[in-house]
């Protein structure tokens, strides 16, 4: 089993930042890519940001674009997700997963391309 554990979460006002990390222990962490997902109350599971195995190819959701950033050390087992400017629409549970390949793609924007998931931290953006 792959375990990831979120955190980093918090309360901010808008257009404020907050740094996310998501740790993980188990077999091979630098083999796979990874990704950032959030859930809003009553919503599906939606794609922010992925990261190639060895960090070189990253691909962003274009809501988030401009303002979050993802990144890895695989040194130390984690990825990062830097969120700038946030808004309250940003607000959701945001959850971290392990690819099933190491390869940024499209196939990586969809729940589907993951196999093991964190159990999410809280983020809250108030106007």
């Amino acid at each position: 089993q792959v375990h990831l554990v979120e955190s980093g979460g918090g309360l901010v006002q808008a257009g404020g930042s907050l740094r996310l990390s998501c740790a993980a222990s188990g077999r091979a962490f630098s083999d796979y890519a990874m990704g950032w997902f959030r859930q809003a109350p009553g919503k599906e599971r939606d794609f922010v940001a992925a990261i190639s195995w060895s960090g070189d190819s990253t691909l962003c959701a274009d809501s988030v674009k401009d303002r979050f950033t993802i990144s890895r050390d695989n040194a130390k087992g984690s990825v990062s997700l830097q969120m700038y400017n946030l808004k309250p629409e940003d607000t959701a549970i945001y959850y971290c997963g392990r690819a099933r390949g190491g390869a940024v793609n499209n196939a990586l924007e969809y729940a589907s391309g993951y196999d093991y998931w964190g159990q999410g931290t809280q983020v809250t953006v108030s106007s």
